[in-house]
């Protein structure tokens, strides 16, 4: 036996599609946007955009120049630093390590 509390299959499909409609006439309710923010939204945008393109743009310039300033100093011979030895690279830690320390 049915409990009065346990809906019907159509009694839940009616409550759905009730649901269902509600939703849309609260999303068919609002205004339409204004034409006037609509254009400034747009020219925001485009503003932004600009920006970033200039922002890529002297990104990748001076990545260019960078690489032209590496090749220029490669090309011109420039003495590569040899390797540190066994007891630079102590003298450089214990420095770090001093430094640190030094900081606390």
């Amino acid at each position: 036996m049915k409990s009065y509390k346990d809906p019907s299959f159509q009694e839940r499909v009616g409550r759905a599609a009730d649901a269902k409609q509600k939703a849309l006439d609260h999303f068919r309710s609002k205004p339409p946007l204004d034409e006037e923010v609509v254009a400034d939204r747009r020219a925001a945008r485009l503003r932004r955009d600009d920006a970033e393109a200039e922002r890529r743009a002297a990104r990748k310039a001076q990545g260019q120049a960078a690489r032209e300033a590496k090749a220029a100093q490669a090309a011109k011979g420039a003495a590569v630093a040899p390797p540190a030895t066994e007891e630079e690279r102590k003298r450089a830690r214990d420095a770090r390590y001093a430094a640190r320390k030094s900081r606390k």
